[in-house]
């Protein structure tokens, strides 16, 4: 019974001294997490934030005659752009509907120059 109270005693003595909430998140993995956090915030979260917002700048300024390549890697001139269907003209009198969410980007690419028959 005399070892049951030593416990009891120490067992008390030892919760009076906890760390505060400060102490344990500088301690803790606390650092650790936050560390992580930011790395991952700039490094991944930023950079793909201002792509998307320089994807959705591209989409709202397509206009007629815009080459573009979609998502499935065809290349067009836009013949008629809707606010959600774009319609590509891929090869003369040969035009696809598209929607305007799978346009992937401008097209590099440089179309021959037209040949005029005289």
């Amino acid at each position: 019974m005399l070892f049951e109270g030593t416990a009891w005693a120490q067992a008390a003595a030892g919760q009076a001294a906890s760390p505060s909430f400060f102490e344990q998140l500088m301690t803790g993995p606390g650092p650790i997490m936050a560390l992580v956090v930011a790395v991952m915030y700039f490094l991944v979260f930023r950079p793909q934030n201002k792509k998307a917002q320089e994807l959705g700048k591209m989409l709202a300024a397509l206009k007629r005659n815009d080459e573009v390549v979609t998502t499935g890697g065809i290349i067009g001139r836009i013949h008629e752009a809707g606010d959600k269907v774009i319609t590509l003209e891929v090869a003369p009198n040969v035009r696809l509907r598209v929607e305007r969410s799978q346009i992937a980007s401008m097209s590099s690419h440089k179309a021959p120059a037209k040949k005029d028959d005289k």
